[in-house]
């Protein structure tokens, strides 16, 4: 799961699919919204102290939600999402994922965690990670989530993460992983020689994050749709192998030790220098993207240095302007306003007259998360508990899907 955008479910099929050949990233994970989740902004943030308050392409769908409040007898579907502490968040997470889950944490039973596992398949500053790791849960609960309603937790305070990982691995062809574009193209860059294990092994790491906790929905972006199929494939593998009348007869409840899936495909927050890049950590230009931190300066600065056109005018979905389609559907999300509202507003404007809109609106925006995030990063007994708290909700369900792995496997029961 991994490197940190709206999307559609897509229900997958019951036959075998064949792995796709999108490009894929480092890291596994890039999250995305799912069908009918609103994107309108919140007004309040609430103290860290606050137990009922919130913590925490280029076209888009603004529709409203597609599954209603679940009844209090009702069993909630739930949702596993997770994000590299590789990097600062920038616009493109935000607007793409954890705004997001914002909207999703009311309706499903929702799991966020920051996979600090997966930053480690290539080379990493070992000093930085543990506090990365602590600023990335900070900048979840600044933007939003909130913990009475989701777990927050880090991925390597549960041990099971890593344990299903050993048992898939055992069942995962060679062959699967290869096929991994993510792989090859990485591999080939940095050479052989310089290339861990993990980086062949992650999109099995990536499997036991999500069949851990039987996810009815993983929202992911479509570079990683390859990685979900695979995950899909080892669940089958696995179902197959050891579920059913064989899980049965050592003394198991039979049937599938899995769930089916159903991922989401959708668009994406794009570069602000390259309109046909999706935004993201690993670009070597810091210009090309709005981390959530970054001071009001240089905010502006990168707007008005951001690449544009030399056409009239703004509009939506002209092929020949991604750099405008871009920026307007970042003015949309981040105003709340309507495509058409925003169609209308800016049409006749010219690019400066834009940029200085957009970099206000964004300055606005951002800085009561900067706020939050300040207040939160600096109190670390409270965000300390938060993930002690959300470790252990995650414990519990994890800890049963892999006990059951285990007896239909064959182990001693400890």
């Amino acid at each position: 799961m991994g490197r940190l955008v709206l999307s559609h479910f897509l229900t997958i099929s019951n036959s075998s699919p064949r792995l796709a050949s999108s490009s894929l990233r480092a890291g596994g994970f890039q999250i995305r919204h799912l069908k009918g989740a609103s994107l309108s902004p919140q007004n309040w943030l609430p103290s860290p102290r606050s137990s009922a308050g919130f913590r925490c392409c280029c076209s888009v769908s603004l529709s409203q939600p597609a599954v209603s409040e679940s009844s209090p007898t009702t069993v909630k579907k739930r949702i596993v999402s997770g994000v590299q502490p590789t990097g600062s968040i920038h616009l493109g997470n935000y607007l793409g994922a954890i705004r997001n889950w914002i909207t999703l944490q009311n309706t499903y039973d929702t799991l966020f965690f920051i996979v600090d596992l997966h930053a480690i398949t290539l080379p990493y500053d070992a000093q930085q990670l543990s506090r990365a790791t602590r600023d990335t849960a900070a900048l979840y609960l600044a933007c939003g989530v909130d913990t009475s309603k989701a777990s927050v937790f880090v991925q390597s305070h549960v041990r099971a993460h890593v344990e299903l990982m050993w048992l898939l691995s055992s069942v995962a062809p060679v062959g699967w992983l290869n096929r991994m574009i993510q792989f090859k193209e990485k591999s080939r860059k940095a050479g052989d020689e310089n290339v861990g294990v993990a980086l062949l092994t992650y999109p099995v790491l990536m499997a036991s994050d999500i069949l851990l906790y039987q996810s009815d929905f993983v929202p992911v972006g479509e570079d990683q749709k390859q990685h979900l199929e695979l995950t899909r494939e080892l669940a089958e593998r696995v179902n197959n192998l050891f579920g059913g009348r064989k899980w049965k007869k050592l003394g198991g409840r039979g049937g599938a030790l899995f769930k089916p899936l159903i991922p989401p495909v959708g668009a994406r927050v794009m570069s602000l220098t390259d309109g046909c890049s999706k935004m993201s950590k690993s670009a070597p230009s810091d210009q090309s993207r709005i981390n959530l931190l970054d001071p009001k300066d240089v905010i502006a600065n990168k707007i008005k240095r951001c690449k544009t056109d030399s056409f009239p005018g703004m509009e939506f979905d002209n092929p020949e302007r991604p750099e405008c389609n871009n920026l307007l559907s970042i003015y949309q999300l981040i105003s709340g306003k309507t495509k058409e509202e925003v169609a209308q507003e800016c049409q006749d404007m010219n690019w400066g007259t834009f940029k200085s809109l957009l970099a206000d609106t964004l300055i606005d925006h951002l800085y009561p998360i900067q706020v939050r995030y300040e207040e939160i990063i600096s109190d670390a007994a409270y965000l300390d508990g938060i993930l002690a708290e959300g470790a252990t909700k995650a414990s519990d369900i994890a800890d049963t899907t892999l006990n059951n792995v285990y007896q239909a496997m064959g182990f001693l029961r400890r």
